[in-house]
């Protein structure tokens, strides 16, 4: 394996070897990549979902009735519970997405009280052409490993995440 050049968070941390040299800074090394990949490949999705008129969170909302499969509808609180939001950031997205023809909003017929979400046709097609856009997105930055390493990493980043207790 050939040495990797040196990139930001080397500087990092060589900087806090210089000011604190009894810090163990591994856990910042792998933190602080996870990081900023995360943050490189938000921005790489967030312009790939442009594209196609919605942002990622929308595309969130949109995916999760997507997965859900066949009728592809969910209840607002459903939606919520897997996306990890308030139920005021819900509703702010589903308006947006209502208005654009991509969901529709219906009383639920198990609850009177309850609404459920569904994907239009529109959506669905909408949702299946960004997804493919944003696994393109993830497909290209992955070339840089061989298909082996990229599956020890995602391995090794589930392990990691499992651990967190995600």
């Amino acid at each position: 394996m050939q040495p990797q050049p040196a990139d930001s968070v080397d500087a990092i941390i060589e900087q806090w070897a210089r000011v604190r040299p009894d810090l163990d800074t591994r856990a910042m090394e792998v933190f602080g990549r996870i990081f900023r990949l995360s943050r490189a490949m938000g921005d790489r999705m967030e312009k790939a979902y442009k594209a196609y008129g919605i942002s990622r969170g929308e595309f969130d909302v949109l995916a999760t009735l997507r997965r859900s499969g066949e009728p592809y509808t969910l209840s607002p609180r459903q939606l919520s519970g897997t996306l990890m939001l308030t139920t005021g950031g819900m509703t702010g997205r589903l308006d947006k997405l209502e208005r654009a023809g991509l969901l529709r909003r219906s009383p639920d017929p198990h609850d009177r009280r309850g609404l459920q979400v569904t994907l239009t046709e529109e959506g669905l097609r909408l949702i299946d052409e960004a997804v493919g856009a944003g696994l393109a997105q993830e497909s290209a930055a992955l070339t840089a490993l061989d298909p082996d390493r990229a599956g020890q990493l995602a391995d090794l980043l589930r392990e990691l995440l499992s651990a967190t207790g995600e």
